[in-house]
């Protein structure tokens, strides 16, 4: 199936889960999830990192969320959200551990085409992971030493459910090896370009543009230097070349997609207040955020990993709702 025919095919009507959870499918899904946390756990552990828990609502979330809409409470008479992502916290848990990560559900009411992408839900669960002191290379190091660890672990430990699932084991083998790939963002516009697809050079890869890039590699590649403007204040721009930012994003093979994004953050006051002011966001939102940026905030680099966009590619499933228990798709009524 072509990319584009995967964005206006339907969503597969889900089963309640008196009908799903039973099933050796989804049994066979979770303890490959399940192998998933524990060797990620394992790892950051092994490499110092502290698991935190972060919380669920603020006065503030992230802003950058590709059309996603935020979701308000009321805090006893005040407007709270559903974190979209912990990135603001992330950073701020830096001023009590230099290596942090949490895993945590974050809720985004996506847009209604994104139904048919089949890697995006309205809720979903993220690895989150923060740095002191790193630059985006380390953080890129970690990033694949954990999706290479855990495709290497699923493969050694839950080779039964592989089966159940109907996925080869030799199709993981690359990413369990490492030695992903790095494509700049300019030139995966060109390529995409080259395909007859419109890419915007000023813009995020969209989802079509993603997949089709997915689905001409064998291995997982990260795309780097997203343009100022793509992306949230929060993204540090490059000193070195000014409009560029020091992010990246992790795309899996085989038209898998997006895993990760991540970037070095900017974390100086006067510079976050810029790049708010350039994004169209209203600093006094932020007050507790920038309040903490005033007192120093420690400069860092991070990145967040989809867990059940990691699970549907370890499981070798067609659409990322099949890798969660109680799935959440954009405007699909569930449990």
């Amino acid at each position: 199936m072509t990319a584009e025919a995967m964005l206006t095919s339907p969503p597969v009507a889900v089963a309640p889960p008196q009908q799903r959870l039973p099933t050796p499918q989804m049994r066979a899904t979770l303890r490959i999830q399940q192998r998933i946390l524990m060797t990620v756990r394992q790892l950051l552990h092994t490499d110092g990192f502290v698991e935190l828990l972060p919380p669920t609502i603020g006065p503030v979330t992230d802003p950058g969320s590709r059309g996603a809409k935020q979701v308000d409470i009321d805090y006893y008479g005040h407007r709270y959200k559903l974190m979209t992502s912990g990135i603001l916290y992330k950073q701020a848990s830096l001023l009590a551990f230099d290596k942090i990560f949490n895993i945590a559900p974050n809720v985004r009411l996506e847009p209604l085409e994104t139904a048919t992408t089949h890697r995006h839900l309205a809720e979903f669960h993220q690895i989150d992971v923060e740095f002191a002191g790193a630059s985006r290379d380390d953080v890129m190091r970690v990033a694949e030493r954990l999706i290479s660890g855990a495709a290497a672990a699923v493969c050694e430990h839950q080779s039964a459910d592989l089966e159940v699932l109907g996925r080869n084991p030799a199709d993981l083998k690359a990413v369990a090896g490492g030695g992903f790939g790095r494509m700049a963002h300019r030139d995966a516009v060109a390529e995409l370009q080259s395909l007859g697809h419109e890419q915007s050079s000023a813009a995020e890869l969209d989802w079509v543009g993603e997949e089709l890039l997915s689905r001409r590699h064998q291995q997982a590649f990260f795309v780097t230097d997203y343009p100022k403007g793509s992306r949230g204040f929060y993204d540090r721009e490059s000193r070195t070349q000014p409009g560029v930012l020091r992010n990246f994003d992790l795309i899996l093979p085989d038209g898998y997609g997006e895993v990760i994004s991540g970037s070095e953050r900017e974390h100086d006051y006067r510079r976050l207040i810029m790049r708010m002011r350039e994004t169209a966001e209203n600093p006094a939102k932020y007050r507790w955020y920038l309040d903490v940026a005033k007192e120093g905030l420690p400069a860092s680099a991070g990145f967040g990993i989809g867990l059940e966009r990691l699970t549907r590619y370890l499981a070798g499933h067609a659409a990322v709702w099949q890798a969660s228990a109680f799935p959440k798709i954009p405007g699909v009524v569930s449990p």
